[in-house]
């Protein structure tokens, strides 16, 4: 067949959702991605949650009153949102959209309620579930924070053991090794690599 003949197929760009149990390390594992300089859009989730120490506003999160969240959903702003240790969570359904008219990844890091909702929204998206090494570890990583009454710290932890089984509703499962944030990066980025090679794209459509 001559070569001009030859018609490779599109590559569209992708929504790449990251979840997870709490804890597990879904802001660190993103925020490495981006130090990496990886080429995505990633998405910055709108919260009612009060700003921790070492968060900065519009990078971490887009740090709102509940007011503000509350209009917003009314509006329909949110692709999706939820209601998380008695704190609101949205992502933006416009940034999303225009990320991705813009030909560009988009990549964004929910809870795994909210990554249901999406998979119901955009059932082809990319759905990437991230794991602790073990439980051992992630209640060390959430102890580690120390800033929940312990009362609180079980309750992430119920939860936590109850979302681990929700693994098999993804597309894929990376594991979260302590001190090993650029393998974590890598995998993600090898999945959404390996996801360009596909025969048929896949097309998300909001």
């Amino acid at each position: 067949m001559p070569e001009s003949m030859i018609q490779l197929p599109e590559r569209p760009p992708l929504l790449i959702v990251v979840s997870g149990p709490s804890g597990v390390g879904k802001d660190a594992a993103l925020k490495q991605m981006r130090e990496k300089g990886y080429p995505f859009h990633f998405l910055v989730t709108n919260t009612t949650r009060p700003k921790r120490e070492n968060e900065i506003d519009a990078v971490d999160y887009h740090f709102i009153t509940p007011e503000k969240f509350a209009a917003m959903k009314a509006h329909g702003d949110f692709l999706e949102s939820a209601s998380v240790y008695g704190y609101d969570y949205g992502n933006s359904r416009r940034e999303v959209h225009d990320g991705l008219a813009r030909g560009v990844d988009v990549i964004m890091r929910i809870d795994v309620q909210g990554a249901a909702t999406v998979k119901r929204v955009a059932p082809d998206a990319v759905f990437i579930f991230l794991m602790p090494p073990s439980m051992a570890v992630l209640e060390k990583r959430l102890r580690g924070r120390r800033v929940e009454p312990e009362d609180y710290l079980r309750l992430r932890l119920h939860t936590a053991l109850l979302e681990m089984n929700e693994f098999e509703k993804f597309d894929y499962v990376v594991v979260n090794e302590d001190e090993q944030l650029d393998e974590t990066a890598e995998s993600i980025y090898s999945i959404i690599q390996a996801e360009k090679c596909r025969t048929k794209p896949r097309r998300v459509s909001l």
